[in-house]
């Protein structure tokens, strides 16, 4: 057998590196260039939070997200399978540490994840009817945790945050994009565009849950048909190959760890109703 010498080896791992920093700034570069063209394309004000009276199909989110709760509640009862937000897309590393972010994915790219939305058939039925949706996922941030500043892909696509599990001093778990801050509410749902740079605050002991959806900005014909082209673009390379093949290896533990719950919780079950009629029949 032929082993690889250590210089190839090293050549071989330099130039994979290469070329994932090479598509990284390349796609940066390609992404400020079309920026300015989305944001003349936009049916709706360019600004860091916009007006939900422009998306009708909100209401949808804040009439039901009691019952949205409710389905991620049963999710986090096996909150150690759910992965890091780093687990699922290594590019987030920076702004990701240990189980500080973790992420429970429903949609990825317009894809729905079919075993994940299984998990939340009502939710997954209220985002379907999101125009145009992108991404979707519910956002679990530790006690204490910081997400530094940073910026989003992409002007063509905006952010909704409905608040589900919010810490009861919820001034101190928020969120600043550009100059602008705002803190999340149960019920309460908002917009941004994440293209602005924005960071996140749980300065509480308290736990905060919500769920993001990502879906198309309204533009003009020209700015639709080069959103629906950078988004073809992206899925070739590894910002969107990675994830998926991360997910589909998630969505698949998290079903497992479901399934064993579930088996537990019975033969506890059983085992008390054994209990309860042995007592009976003394």
């Amino acid at each position: 057998m032929t082993v690889p010498s250590a210089p190839e080896t090293s050549l071989s791992a330099r130039y994979r590196v290469w070329r994932r920093k090479f598509v990284y700034e390349q796609g940066e570069r390609f992404t400020r260039a079309v920026t300015a063209f989305f944001s003349r394309q936009s049916l709706v004000e360019d600004q860091p939070f916009l007006k939900n009276d422009d998306f009708p199909f909100l209401k949808m989110f804040t009439e039901n997200w009691e019952q949205i709760r409710d389905e991620v509640r049963e999710i986090l009862k096996n909150r150690e399978a759910i992965p890091a937000f780093q687990e699922v897309s290594p590019d987030q590393h920076l702004i990701s540490k240990g189980k500080n972010w973790r992420t429970f994915f429903l949609y990825g790219f317009g894809e729905q994840l079919k075993k994940n939305c299984a998990q939340a058939p009502f939710t997954t039925a209220l985002l379907e009817k999101v125009p145009n949706i992108e991404i979707s996922w519910f956002s679990i941030l530790s006690p204490g945790y910081h997400i530094p500043p940073h910026q989003g892909v992409t002007k063509g696509i905006l952010r909704a945050h409905l608040g589900l599990i919010i810490p009861k001093n919820k001034e101190a778990c928020r969120i600043r994009v550009d100059q602008q801050i705002q803190h999340w509410e149960p019920g309460k749902i908002f917009v941004i565009d994440d293209t602005f740079d924005h960071e996140v605050w749980n300065d509480t002991e308290e736990e905060r849950v919500i769920l993001i959806f990502d879906f198309d900005r309204p533009m003009k014909w020209p700015g639709r048909a080069l959103l629906r082209f950078f988004i073809r673009i992206m899925k070739f390379t590894a910002f969107y190959q990675e994830p998926k093949k991360n997910l589909a290896s998630f969505e698949d533990r998290f079903e497992a760890a479901t399934r064993r719950n579930n088996e537990n919780m019975e033969k506890l079950a059983d085992a008390a109703q054994a209990a309860r009629d042995g007592k009976t029949l003394h």
